[in-house]
């Protein structure tokens, strides 16, 4: 198996990919209306919000699957990355009440519940032999402060040093220093001396504070996810971004908040992937969502794509959108589909049917599949090996004795 390693700002990148991009691009035919953009993308320039409406509105879906594949390719070849992860959401309780949100309890339902430290632990000693990554989100908890999470990623760390931890969502990051009396800065400072390692980008739903009164009102405000993550980038944090679409938001809004997490990633280059997931409306308080169809998501992933031209990578999360469309979007400018996750709650239970069995062979069968090379990676995007798919070994059976 090839192994190679890269920066945290590269993540994997492949150094001339400007000149490839030039060279793919510009061997292709391109409609009237998509020359003029492609043409920009082929010289590294940036695609304006208006240029990203005509793409959201051109009626040849392959054309713009086309262009972000190749833009895609530029970047990372045939290569397609995962890694083996597993999801323990620390707690389902919570001190909002976001429409969208199908995980939230309060602390007097039934089936609410709060993970102890030996808890936690247990959950993840379970899943240890086949993981090199924790990803821990949950609710706010009214009585947590920054104590239980130092605690609890010092001791993940002393038990499992081989496990990277990504966790605590922009939200989870406000409330602790809220509970703690402590800046965004400092809470992030103790958070990394105890352990963690990356931050993931959930939260953002979209950068447009009217909407998020509407569908998740309390939470962070459109400056403080962008604070919070930057607070993270000038400390040597990097993370994740996400967009919810397919509620509320116009295009237009889409692209706004694209354009903003764009130009963060400008300053620090510690954005390393974009997750965009469709609203799941199962079990969830929002009837006037819009809902986005297969043509959609795949377009939205594309664009993602063509916009975001300082953030690495682009997720086809797989856990969200379901494995058929997320092999589909790897035509369409996605290059990461998450990992093995083991076990996930907050997307299953808004209506997510994607595997939850999935091991390394799986994730490798899932990319081969889709046409392109398995690559194996760690939470920060440094280092990557190749996957070979080989089957798994069949039970012999015994010869049937012929009458």
């Amino acid at each position: 198996m090839a192994e190679w390693s890269s920066s945290v700002t590269e993540a994997g990148v492949q150094p001339n990919w400007r000149e490839q991009i030039q060279v793919l691009i510009s061997a292709e035919k391109w409609s009237p209306t998509i020359q003029p953009i492609a043409e920009k993308i082929a010289n590294c320039e940036r695609v304006t919000i208006d240029e990203g409406l005509i793409l959201y509105k051109h009626k040849d879906l392959t054309e713009i699957g086309k262009l972000a594949g190749l833009a895609k390719a530029a970047r990372y070849g045939k290569n397609v990355f995962f890694n083996s992860n597993v999801h323990i959401n620390q707690t389902n309780i919570c001190v909002l009440s976001c429409k969208f949100c199908a995980f939230r309890r309060s602390k007097k339902q039934t089936d609410s519940y709060e993970l102890s430290i030996d808890s936690y632990l247990e959950k993840l000693d379970e899943y240890s032999p086949f993981v090199d990554e924790v990803h821990s989100v949950g609710g706010l908890h009214p009585d947590w402060d920054i104590e239980y999470y130092e605690t609890l990623f010092q001791t993940v760390r002393d038990k499992f040093p081989n496990i990277s931890i990504k966790a605590l969502t922009a939200v989870e990051i406000k409330h602790l220093a809220k509970n703690s009396n402590l800046s965004f800065q400092d809470i992030l400072i103790r958070l990394k001396n105890a352990g963690l390692t990356s931050i993931p980008g959930g939260g953002a739903e979209i950068l447009n504070d009217e909407i998020r009164d509407i569908i998740c009102r309390g939470k962070e405000t459109t400056s403080e996810y962008l604070e919070i993550h930057e607070a993270a980038h000038v400390n040597n944090i990097p993370s994740n971004c996400t967009m919810l679409f397919g509620t509320l938001e116009s295009l237009r809004d889409r692209l706004v908040h694209m354009d903003l997490l764009r130009r963060l990633a400008d300053k620090h280059s510690m954005f390393q992937c974009f997750v965009p997931y469709p609203f799941l409306p199962d079990h969830s308080r929002l009837p006037e969502a819009q809902l986005a169809t297969a043509n959609e998501i795949l377009r939205t992933i594309a664009i993602s794509r063509l916009m975001l031209d300082s953030i690495p990578h682009i997720k086809a999360y797989r856990m969200n959108i379901g494995d058929e469309l997320a092999e589909i979007a790897l035509h369409y400018g996605a290059d990461d589909v998450d990992g093995t996750v083991g076990q996930e709650s907050i997307m299953h239970l808004a209506g997510a049917k994607s595997s939850l069995n999935y091991n390394v062979y799986n994730m490798a069968k899932l990319i081969t599949d889709a046409g392109f090379v398995p690559i194996k990676r760690d939470t920060t995007y440094q280092n990557f090996t190749t996957v070979s798919v080989e089957a798994p070994k069949r039970i012999k059976k015994l010869n049937v004795i012929q009458s």
